[in-house]
């Protein structure tokens, strides 16, 4: 059977049941740190250090690291020659005529095959490439994602769900090949420090910096400054004539490009990273209306189906939350009397300037702070609104960030009182990217724990949850942030809070959706789109 790889749906992997949440409980740590290389086999190369996991996290994390393995691919010897390799432009799709014969009612489900070839136009006999589907109408503004399996012979299906009459352009992207997965893969076993990070040490007229990450390999005495509560790791190089207390600030340090000249020619925009694939015969269809006048979405037999559409500019989520459109007074009116806090990286930054901008009587309160990292605040005092905002802690390519205002999202959920005029936000992936994904996993326990604890604690608390978006693909975006990074922590993430009381933003599909091109921050009507969402859900339409 072939390995479905969930490309823009929100389809699970595992279900980890409330029961296996536990209280994580910290060592004591000291403030010199003997480097050491982990036990664990699989990171054998990534001189990570880890504090030990409960029997019931360590079972999650092994069946999220699971759920999110990539078909390997063979390295080929001669991989500079790109023959061998995965070549969108000798790549086909073609539409399946369906059991209509070639007629589609709104409501049905279009099913596309894909053939992938190399560069000589040979089939590709091996799977794991990895693909987007979108259907489209631009006129229309419509858009939803498609959902990809691969075969892991070569050959892919897209399956997508019809959602409105007229014109369905069919839209198949190889974003990047099997074998350049690879490389990306051996990269983050290899070289998880390949972006790094500094820290100033100061003490009167005495200076230091040193490099700082949450993996460092063992050559010289650290300082570590692992979170007691939360046990997250993070260490610096200890400095040579300062004490470890004299750290003051973060700085996103920079990036290490350590591919080989065959491996980069696996990276060429335009070529073979987010190409479009041809189809063979004709690449789109007419969907004709539902015959019994009412849109139900059916269900395929190996995937799941999309969160939600575009009609007309506008996102229809089609489960759960009736998106309503919100103008200023809208906003003002849905948001008076609560606290809005937003935590994470800045794709929830972007959510937090738009509502400074949409709300009239909201006023920036001027923190002295970091503009990227924040915190940030602004206040409506007239209609007691207050928006806030706080970068997660490090791994953070945020600039200068001082070390008293690096916090970690579930020590700020823990002091919460929380309630019905409370809302949380919370957006947590881009960071953690060249990281292995042990990191991240164990970043959303902790989280995930302190979420429940908010919400035992404060049941009407409204918790909402940002997930990964698609982002433009260039050599270094691609070695630190290629969309397969977010792809494989998107499931995760869904992952992890499936079965809780928390609001889902998918991002990935929104963005897939669009017509707008991939952006790392999209697009102002993209931006809109999630927060009428957002808002939809803290102020649900009333009934009658």
């Amino acid at each position: 059977m072939g390995k479905i790889f969930r490309l823009c749906c929100c389809c699970i992997f595992v279900n980890i049941s409330l029961s296996t949440l536990c209280q994580f409980q910290p060592k004591v740590n000291s403030i010199i740190f003997t480097p050491r290389v982990s036990s664990d086999p699989d990171m054998d190369r990534s001189f990570c250090t880890f504090q030990p996991l409960s029997p019931q996290d360590a079972l999650e994390e092994r069946l999220l690291l699971g759920s999110t393995a990539w078909p390997k691919t063979q390295i080929l010897p001669a991989l500079g020659s790109l023959e061998q390799t995965s070549d969108p432009a000798h790549s086909n799709f073609t539409i399946h005529p369906g059991r209509r014969g070639g007629q589609w009612h709104v409501g049905d489900q279009l099913e596309v095959m894909i053939q992938t070839s190399d560069f000589q136009g040979r089939a590709k006999m091996s799977g794991g490439d990895f693909l987007l589907a979108r259907l489209h109408n631009r006129k229309l503004e419509a858009g939803v994602a498609g959902q990809v399996v691969d075969h892991l012979n070569g050959s892919y299906s897209a399956v997508f769900s019809l959602l409105w009459k007229g014109d369905a352009q069919v839209e198949v992207t190889l974003v990047h090949s099997s074998e350049a997965i690879s490389v990306l893969d051996r990269l983050t076993r290899e070289q998880p420090d390949r972006i790094y990070f500094k820290s100033l040490f100061n003490s009167g007229s005495l200076s230091e910096v040193t490099i700082c990450n949450v993996c460092l390999r063992p050559t010289q005495p650290l300082c570590n400054y692992t979170d007691l509560r939360t046990g997250e790791p993070w260490f610096c190089y200890k400095p040579k004539n300062l004490s470890c207390d004299a750290r003051i600030n973060h700085v996103g340090g920079g990036y290490k490009q350590n591919l080989k000249d065959e491996e980069e020619k696996l990276f060429q925009s335009d070529v073979n990273m987010k190409v479009s694939i041809r189809a063979s015969g004709p690449s789109n269809v007419t969907v004709l209306p539902n015959k019994r006048g009412h849109l139900k979405v059916k269900s395929s037999t190996v995937t799941s189906g999309p969160s939600g559409y575009y009609y007309q500019g506008l996102w229809r989520a089609l489960s759960g939350t009736t998106i309503r459109q919100f103008n200023t007074s809208a906003i003002t009116a849905c948001l008076k009397g609560k606290a809005v806090h937003m935590y994470g990286d800045s794709t929830i930054r972007q959510w937090f300037e738009f509502l400074n901008k949409a709300l009239a009587g909201l006023a920036e309160f001027d923190l002295h702070s970091s503009k990227q990292g924040g915190p940030l605040m602004t206040l409506d005092y007239a209609n007691n609104i207050l928006v806030t905002f706080r970068c997660h802690g490090p791994p953070l390519r945020f600039s200068n960030i001082p070390t008293r205002e690096l916090r970690y999202i579930a020590n700020e959920l823990n002091g919460l009182v929380g309630g019905t005029n409370t809302v949380v936000v919370i957006g947590i992936w881009s960071h953690f990217s060249t990281f292995p994904m042990v990191i991240y996993i164990r970043r959303l326990q902790s989280i995930r724990r302190a979420v429940v604890r908010l919400l035992d604690r404060a049941p009407d608390t409204q918790v909402v949850i940002r997930t990964a978006n698609l982002k433009a693909l260039t050599l270094y975006e691609t070695i630190t942030n290629s969309d397969w990074f977010s792809l494989q922590r998107d499931k995760v993430l869904r992952a992890m809070f499936k079965g809780l009381n928390v609001h889902l933003i998918d991002a990935w599909e929104m963005s897939l959706a669009h017509y707008l091109p991939h952006n790392l921050h999209p697009q102002p009507p993209i931006i809109k789109n999630m927060i009428n969402h957002i808002l939809s859900y803290i102020c649900p339409q009333k009934a009658g």
